[in-house]
């Protein structure tokens, strides 16, 4: 009789682990061009093994834990990079954080939300889903997008699109507490707004019948979900420098790079959301997609009003007049999308275009 293959042979094991140890070998190292590719495939393999174990462990604490344990997670270690490199000062560091947190939520709201309901649609029927946990995701995601990036632009305490210390304080503090409420609604008493639906409104909960993998296993995935995380996120700063050079050689502007470097860290919960849409569970691929955006601004915003103190550049959140016209468009269109509860093709292409004009828009200004 073959003995069973040991779990720590899995390539869903090994491939994080390998691209941390490459992301270890390679930071602060100019690479050469075969070390980008392999850190290319790395970065692919770690996304596809992240969304693996994020699935493990979704299985096992149910839904809407498991969207929240990846938006979270993913989230996270992408803060920690933002404020590694304002603190270096890297190139455009006054803006780093405003870009990054936009990019999350024009590419989480049009990007994710656009795909999953293409990929939901693919056979020609709507998708549906809870317009109440959705809608409550959007509010969440509007308000807190307009109050710390297009609020600078507004305010007279300080000139130009930055906070005063006790504006931003205010925002930070604000941002926390409406997204640790989300939180506390979404695993709380109104936990059922936020599970999938059938088309006539039943809830869809796949955690009462099905066998939940064992609590080692579970905490197995949820490590090796952090170790994947920190190689899709830090494998994708370690090929910027490649993907600079590339943008400045097509005479593209600089912020090209951090759109691509945003749409890398998101990719795990892109990844995960397609493939719940494609299994009819258009809530679950939502939650991923306001969750993450939401988690981005709440957990970002506090973190760099702490980090402003010893930030050697002026924080700009405030957007210019373009974005701040995709941000009023985005949340226009995703209110007329989510609150029927139910969206079809055309919904998607609305979404799709409008990612189109933001991506567009970044390489033609």
């Amino acid at each position: 009789m073959t003995s069973p293959r040991s779990p720590f042979l899995s390539w869903t094991f090994l491939v994080p682990l390998v691209a941390v140890v490459v992301l270890a070998l390679g930071w602060g190292r100019t690479l050469p061009p075969l070390f980008v590719g392999v850190v290319t495939v790395l970065l692919a393999g770690a996304v596809l093994a992240a969304v693996h174990h994020a699935e493990v462990v979704a299985h096992r604490v149910g839904e809407p834990y498991g969207s929240l344990v990846l938006a979270v997670a993913v989230t996270v270690i992408e803060v920690a990079l933002i404020v590694t490199l304002m603190i270096a000062g890297a190139g455009a560091a006054e803006t780093l954080a405003r870009d990054t947190v936009f990019a999350a939520v024009i590419l989480t709201s049009n990007g994710i939300v656009g795909l999953s309901i293409l990929a939901g649609t693919r056979r020609g029927s709507a998708v549906t889903f809870n317009a109440e946990g959705a809608g409550a995701a959007l509010a969440t995601v509007a308000t807190l997008s307009t109050l710390c990036m297009v609020v600078p632009n507004f305010t007279t305490s300080t000139p130009g699109p930055v906070f005063s210390p006790a504006q931003l304080a205010f925002a930070a503090i604000t941002s926390l507490a409406l997204y640790g409420l989300f939180v506390a609604l979404q695993t709380g008493t109104h936990r059922d707004y936020f599970l999938p639906v059938t088309s006539d409104g039943t809830i869809i909960d796949d955690d009462e019948h099905a066998t939940l993998p064992s609590m080692n296993a579970t905490l197995t995935s949820l490590a090796l979900l952090l170790v994947a995380l920190v190689g899709v996120v830090g494998n994708a700063k370690l090929v910027s420098p490649t993907i600079e050079r590339g943008v400045a050689a097509a005479g593209f502007p600089l912020s090209v790079v951090g759109v691509i470097i945003a749409i890398l860290i998101l990719s795990p919960e892109t990844v995960a959301a397609l493939r719940a849409a494609q299994r009819g569970r258009m809530q679950i691929s939502l939650n991923l997609a306001f969750g993450s955006a939401m988690a981005s601004i709440g957990l970002t915003i506090p973190t760099i009003a702490v980090a402003s103190i010893w930030l050697p550049v002026p924080l700009h959140l405030g957007l210019d007049g373009m974005h701040i016209v995709l941000l009023a468009l985005t949340c226009i269109v995703t209110v007329l999308t989510v609150v029927p509860g139910r969206a079809t093709l055309l919904q998607a292409g609305v979404h799709l275009a409008l990612l189109a004009a933001y991506l567009f828009l970044a390489i033609s200004p």
